[in-house]
């Protein structure tokens, strides 16, 4: 392994550190290295908070701050050259006198996009640019699909028999229990890494779901439901205002505590309007939980970056349809676009 890359994986591992705090900024790490060792090391933690770099400055000791005139700091994102909640880390690392910089990938958010790295080449600084830049560009997949797709970064999610079904067909009564102690951990998990989690009217009355994260640390997700007519009753817990609820309905209708309603067409299609709103907000991932129709219609629309599906043993011989997968590219296409199906095997 080259010098370059095992320090650019170290600024990987330490951004992986910002998980559900960093966003909607990006996770960046940052390594400082003098005469062949680490003097410096920092990670973005939260958003409106001090960036890598700065971090990793003023992790430096007192009697290693000399070697900041020789040193090389490697960062896993192109640091910023703008004012923002914080100064630009472009200015710190020339006023710093670094002289020499290393970046994973170019930060594509417009008021950055090269102008960091500018910078400092104008500054007289070496900088050297796409350092594993397809694993630092991974680490912020969700980051990049907003900054260049316009929408959040989208994952669907669903659980199904053997046979190939995710429920039993029914008005009322428990779903199927698909879900294993472990893989429930696993859900919690993914929902504490998206900013907002999606399901459709009938999951919503029928399963009557929390979609917060109790069985795992983090932040609860902002919950989005379609709802066109409003007939969803007030006392499920998606309106129980212990979490921000997104539901978009054709109805006009003032909010709620922790509730708000977002006036759409629904003779139009759906989904890009409610990913335009997502957008608006900010909200730079989407967990899809559900149910069958609303899933379909996301895979339809050609409307995804990750597929994580949970194979139960059991068989239903009859039920509600699983999703069905059509590819309208090669499989080997969709690997190029970094697009992944996650497969868990439950055992209940």
């Amino acid at each position: 392994m080259k010098v370059e890359e095992k320090y650019m994986w170290r600024c990987i591992e330490l951004a992986r550190n910002g998980i559900g705090g960093a966003a909607p900024n990006p996770m960046v790490g940052a390594v400082i290295v003098a005469e062949d060792r680490i003097i410096g090391e920092g990670y973005h933690a939260h958003c409106g908070e001090a960036h890598a770099e700065v971090n990793a400055v003023n992790s430096v000791r007192p009697e290693d701050r000399h070697l900041l005139k020789e040193a090389t700091i490697y960062v896993s994102l192109e640091p910023c050259a703008h004012y923002g909640k914080t100064p630009p880390c472009a200015d710190l690392i020339i006023r710093e006198q670094i002289p020499r910089i290393v970046v994973g990938c170019q930060d594509s958010f417009d008021k950055v996009d090269g102008k960091g790295i500018q910078k400092l080449r104008e500054a007289g600084r070496e900088v050297v640019v796409g350092v594993l830049e397809k694993e630092c560009r991974a680490l912020n997949k969700r980051f990049f699909t907003m900054q260049e797709k316009h929408r959040p970064f989208i994952t669907l999610k669903w659980a199904q028999t053997a046979d190939g079904f995710i429920d039993r067909k029914r008005k009322d009564g428990e779903p199927v229990k698909l879900s294993s102690t472990r893989s429930l951990i696993s859900v919690h998990k993914l929902r504490a890494e998206h900013m907002a989690i999606m399901v459709g009217r009938r999951t919503a009355l029928l399963d009557n779901p929390t979609l917060n994260v109790r069985h795992w640390t983090g932040k609860n997700p902002v919950r989005v439901v379609l709802d066109r007519t409003l007939s969803l009753p007030s006392d499920l817990h998606l309106f129980d205002g212990s979490q921000r609820t997104l539901v978009f309905t054709e109805k006009v209708c003032p909010p709620k505590p922790n509730v708000e309603y977002c006036p759409i067409d629904f003779t139009e299609n759906v989904l890009p309007q409610v990913l335009e709103k997502l957008y608006q907000e900010q909200l730079q991932s989407l967990l899809v939980e559900g149910g069958s129709q609303l899933l379909q219609s996301f895979i339809d629309a050609n409307l995804w970056d990750e597929i994580h599906i949970e194979h139960c043993p059991i068989l239903l011989g009859d039920g509600v349809p699983a999703p069905l997968i059509s590819l309208k590219k090669p499989y080997k296409e969709v690997l190029k676009w970094g697009r992944k199906y996650h497969i868990i095997y439950n055992f209940v």
